[in-house]
């Protein structure tokens, strides 16, 4: 029986399972997404009660082989100020996006801070979406699908801060002119914008729009038909 012992992680995902337990789904820093059983952790004298929360930064142990390993403890790795409102949503945003595209047993220790970055700036930066947009790159190129940004697709022409181009999931920016009818759908966005995103420095608003257009044509790629429950919570949150 394989053990892990005091691995750094976080809960993506918890639901009921019989009378007193939970299952789990988590992101670990050095096995990736895990499925884990947390028996009797619903008891009023469990050690876990009110631990095992998203957000919190844990450091977890387990034992099994297999889909679904079972946990044998769970501490608080330090402190987490808690999330709220629109932030909390961001952050359920998040986990649903590394519950639904990384794969069990993966390892992503990169992605991993990347998430412990954009988890740092939801509790405390005055402006957080730059960050999200971030976190989404740095998602995509874990998985393999990491985005083109500083060379035109049909040229190899360096981006150009003053052009506007229309990005095409399957190569890359094209070079268009502004307010032209958007191909199939494909994102416009400026050079200015993919090279801000290519140096992870989203700084004015605009630039934060249309990556953040441009991020959601491309994610929705892979995330398939079903609707991201997150972003519905968003449509329904006041001021959104």
């Amino acid at each position: 029986m394989a053990r892990v012992e005091h691995e750094p992680g976080f809960v993506l995902h918890r639901r009921r399972y019989r009378e007193t337990s939970l299952l789990l789904e988590v992101m670990t820093r050095d096995n990736g997404r895990v499925g884990l059983m947390a028996k009797g952790a619903r008891r009023a004298k469990s050690r876990t009660l009110g631990t095992l929360e998203p957000f919190q930064p844990l450091l977890l142990s387990w034992a099994g082989r297999g889909e679904l390993g079972t946990l044998t403890s769970a501490e608080l790795a330090r402190p987490a100020v808690p999330l709220s409102g629109e932030r909390l949503i961001s952050g359920l945003y998040l986990n649903e996006l590394l519950y639904r595209l990384c794969g069990r047993h993966d390892p992503y220790p990169e992605l991993f801070g990347a998430y412990e970055l954009a988890l740092a700036a939801l509790r405390s930066a005055p402006e957080y979406e730059g960050e999200l947009r971030v976190f989404e790159k740095r998602l995509l190129e874990a998985l393999g699908y990491g985005l083109l940004l500083t060379r035109a697709a049909d040229t190899d022409a360096p981006v150009s801060q003053g052009l506007h181009y229309q990005y095409h999931p399957e190569s890359g920016a094209v070079a268009t002119v502004p307010g032209s009818s958007s191909r199939a759908g494909y994102p416009e966005v400026s050079g200015d914008t993919l090279l801000a995103l290519a140096r992870e420095e989203l700084t004015s608003d605009s630039q934060r729009r249309e990556a953040k257009i441009l991020m959601r044509a491309t994610l929705q790629r892979y995330l398939g038909e079903r609707p991201v429950a997150s972003r519905e919570m968003f449509r329904r949150h006041p001021g959104r």
